[in-house]
């Protein structure tokens, strides 16, 4: 296959979900290995560039026992699948007792015969990374104990939800500073030199698997974050950051592998230096969840290269569904926006169809929901639009928007343009629900003295605009509540 592209569109599929569902239609056992060539198709229309397989790994009986034991867990499930029996639990994807593909889903055998299959159609594949913690049941909790934080009695005795006793050892959960630790898994010692030499050993494995990996929490093996966690229980801090020793160990063999951090905190500028090619932008999400337009310009004015190296979701996951996130209308103008920044741009298997249940990721089915058609082929159109080279060569440049006295709706624009040679796109969203009129300033003298035609990708609406005014004053909008313009430029 070629390189990857710049700016890749990256759709997310809940693997064990995903083949579930695909047995039941078709009345016979589904896994990677006998998917029909239909399915695949599909998957190739929707102008992707690569899958993230979320949950391939052989999964922890032992952590299945611990979630079915947790009440949280199981009023989680009832409440996404109201019919929810033990059977539906298949265990958290990120409690790895082993990184070998669950038989359930066709081994290892039958990834390989998935890759090939995307690669036939241009689709590369991204596969998880889950370096904080392990299975209880992983065989270096027997084979090499001291690759994890460890504890004792007291700690077991004064803090049961934190420290669990397997084979005569006490160690301790895996943990988020900010959280309680979670149960079902136990914490690696980031710090301690043989473990850090067999995660290069695992992601190794990984890497010649897939084509990317998505790591899990990534912020949470960084140094001073690992300190501040555990301390004195890790042991000194080592010289060099835990993904500066992995992730080029890696790449010196397969250059065009990529590595994508789950990362918070506003730590992503520095996982970036440590290698990670793109990083969560989580920020951005909260921002158009809860802020205005002002508040998301000032997050898009930060460094260019930074920038390209964030990816951009309204769902994945963890996050709620995006209907029932952002209220309807803005839903659609959050998404015109995280599918036209530069970075790479992320969707869930489900957010085209306006599912609304957030479905925990133990489980192996989902309830039925309707199709929302109208959001799927605005969906459809929208990842259309943006296989356009310009999209992933071109040049982005956020665009100044400004009103007269008296007209401060403006305010709530935000717009861009991507260009390369005579190739234009002007994208501009009312993120507000108000009608909103301004003038988008535009870059460059190349537009003057010309005549324009606009068309509007989205609505199929076209505009004839003057070059000149284009460029001085600005061009004029007028938009209703949460609506866009999606604006390819052709000489009249």
């Amino acid at each position: 296959m070629e390189r990857w592209k710049k700016n890749p569109v990256i759709y997310e599929i809940n693997t064990w979900v995903w083949l579930y569902e695909m047995g039941r239609q078709m009345q016979f056992p589904i896994n990677l290995a006998n998917v029909p060539g239909e399915k695949w198709d599909e998957l190739a229309h929707l102008n992707i560039d690569a899958v993230w397989f979320m949950g391939v790994w052989e999964r922890s009986p032992r952590g299945i026992a611990v979630s079915n034991l947790n009440s949280g867990n199981l009023a989680d499930f009832r409440r996404a699948l109201p019919d929810f029996c033990f059977e539906d639990n298949v265990g958290s994807p990120y409690c790895v007792k082993r990184y070998a593909v669950d038989v359930e889903l066709g081994g290892d055998k039958g990834l390989a015969i998935a890759r090939a299959q995307l690669a036939r159609r241009g689709i590369r594949l991204i596969l998880d990374f889950v370096p904080n913690h392990m299975a209880p049941d992983h065989r270096w909790v027997d084979e090499s104990p001291d690759y994890f934080i460890t504890g004792n009695r007291e700690d077991l005795r004064d803090d049961p939800a934190t420290y669990v006793q397997i084979n005569g050892n006490i160690f301790a959960c895996g943990k988020d500073p900010n959280y309680p630790a979670w149960q079902d898994v136990l914490q690696v010692n980031a710090f301690h030199p043989g473990l850090r030499e067999a995660a290069i050993e695992t992601a190794t494995g990984i890497a010649n698997q897939c084509d990317g990996v998505r790591c899990d929490m990534a912020m949470l093996l960084m140094n001073d974050v690992f300190e501040r966690t555990w301390g004195k229980r890790a042991g000194p801090k080592p010289e060099l950051e835990y993904w500066e020793e992995l992730i080029p160990a890696i790449k010196r063999t397969n250059c065009e592998f990529i590595f994508i951090a789950e990362a918070y905190w506003d730590l992503e500028w520095a996982l970036q230096q440590q290698g990670f090619d793109y990083c969560y932008d989580k920020r951005l999400y909260d921002r158009l969840e809860h802020d205005s337009a002002p508040e998301i310009r000032l997050h898009l004015l930060a460094d260019p290269v930074y920038q390209s190296k964030m990816i951009r979701f309204i769902e994945n996951h963890d996050e709620p569904r995006h209907v029932v996130a952002f209220q309807p209308g803005k839903n659609r103008a959050a998404t015109v926006i995280s599918s036209t920044l530069p970075g790479a741009r992320l969707y869930h298997e489900g957010q085209f169809d306006g599912r609304k249940v957030k479905l925990p990721v133990f489980l192996r089915r989902r309830p039925d929901e309707p199709v929302d058609f109208e959001l799927r082929a605005f969906c459809q159109r929208l990842l259309l639009a943006i296989t356009h080279p310009v999209f992933h060569e071109g040049v982005w440049q956020l665009c100044e928007c400004h009103g007269w006295p008296g007209n401060t709706s403006y305010e709530n624009l935000l717009s861009w343009c991507w260009w390369d040679g005579d190739d234009r796109f002007l994208i501009v969203v009312n993120y507000s629900s108000m009608t909103v009129q301004g003038r988008v300033l535009l870059p460059g003298n190349d537009l003057r003295r010309r005549n324009w035609r606009l068309n509007d990708a989205l609505s199929e609406v076209t505009f004839e605009r003057n070059g000149d005014e284009m460029h001085d004053p600005g061009l004029y909008v007028a938009l209703a509540p949460w609506n866009y313009h999606f604006l390819r430029f052709y000489l009249v």
